[in-house]
């Protein structure tokens, strides 16, 4: 069993940035840094791609693949997405998007490896989320927010940065002690950036 130490830096760090820049024809990528801006993590998500298939690095030669981000179906609106190790080849658990629901207000579901629902990722306000949708300006003027529960409690806060051109969240692990895994986080900030940002 590996110990703490011999973790990836970006499971071992309770704050990160995750940034989705978007490329001309060749679709976006995702970079994920530190609070001292040092990388913790590289993905491309190729255009028109049918299928989500995600993979995430630990640097952007794309040497050392961390994770693996694969959806259940074509179709986003209520699809589910295995997050696998990729060291490992472990399903670690998925994340399944709440389609009827998040037409409102953004709602996934986080399950464990079983498939049992274990936690939820939440939109901050169904008030503000519901302007959002109705007025394009006020994505700007009212960035979105996201809580994180796992167990019954808030592990962890999802928050947009506001820039015209380029969609970033910052991540913060609010108990450095939750029981949620630790790709599972990295893949809610990355669904976002890929599913919700590609929405905005």
């Amino acid at each position: 069993m590996s110990h703490p130490t011999e973790l990836p830096a970006l499971y071992r760090t309770d704050r990160f940035l995750a940034r989705r820049k978007i490329l001309t024809i060749v679709g976006a990528a995702f970079h994920l840094f530190d609070e001292d801006g040092e990388l913790l993590a590289y993905s491309r998500q190729k255009a028109f791609k049918l299928k989500e298939d995600i993979r995430i690095y630990a640097d952007e030669d794309q040497s050392v693949e961390l994770l693996t981000i694969q959806a259940d179906r074509v179709i986003d609106f209520s699809a589910a997405y295995s997050v696998i190790d990729a060291t490992t080849g472990r399903k670690v658990g998925s994340l399944r998007r709440k389609g009827m629901a998040s037409l409102m207000r953004d709602t996934w579901e986080i399950l464990d490896d079983a498939g049992r629902v274990r936690g939820r990722m939440l939109e901050d306000s169904a008030g503000l989320a519901i302007l959002r949708r109705l007025v394009d300006f006020m994505t700007i003027l009212i960035p979105q927010k996201f809580r994180v529960e796992f167990d019954g409690r808030p592990v962890a806060s999802i928050v947009q940065q506001f820039n015209p051109f380029v969609h970033k969240y910052t991540v913060e692990l609010l108990d450095g002690d939750s029981d949620i895994p630790r790709p599972l986080l990295v893949a809610s900030a990355i669904l976002l950036l890929a599913i919700e940002g590609r929405q905005g």
